[in-house]
């Protein structure tokens, strides 16, 4: 069951907030590989939102490698899990391939995450 609530008053887009809370639910074990999640219609209704905006989330979470559609079988959990490991890496390597391209050392480097952290 996707246990969602989206905030009409926040200043995060419905389809953000929607996203963010799959990834959250995911992340915690809430939702896991394989767990069929409602129709866009369906949780469209549910939480008051257009169908458009559900399916915004659904696509970005599939782009993600969170959700997978299976034709008339619906939309699931992806089998491969959490993806967010496997993003923060590729774009911890895409990161440290730019700085080497730009000539600048791991301290450099460092200093500029530390800088975007804050």
């Amino acid at each position: 069951m996707l246990n969602v609530t989206i905030d009409p008053e926040s200043a995060e887009p419905p389809f953000e907030q929607l996203r963010m809370a799959v990834f959250a639910a995911v992340r915690s074990g809430e939702l896991t590989a394989g767990t069929k999640i409602p129709t866009v219609r369906a949780l469209a209704a549910q939480l008051g939102l257009a169908p458009n905006t559900v399916a915004r989330a659904y696509r970005e979470l599939e782009e993600d490698g969170v959700l997978e559609t299976k034709g008339r079988l619906g939309t699931f959990i992806a089998s491969s899990g959490d993806p967010t490991t496997d993003a923060a890496g590729r774009a911890a390597t895409a990161y440290v391939a730019a700085i080497r391209r730009l000539g600048l050392d791991d301290e450099a480097a460092l200093h500029y995450v530390r800088a975007a952290l804050d």
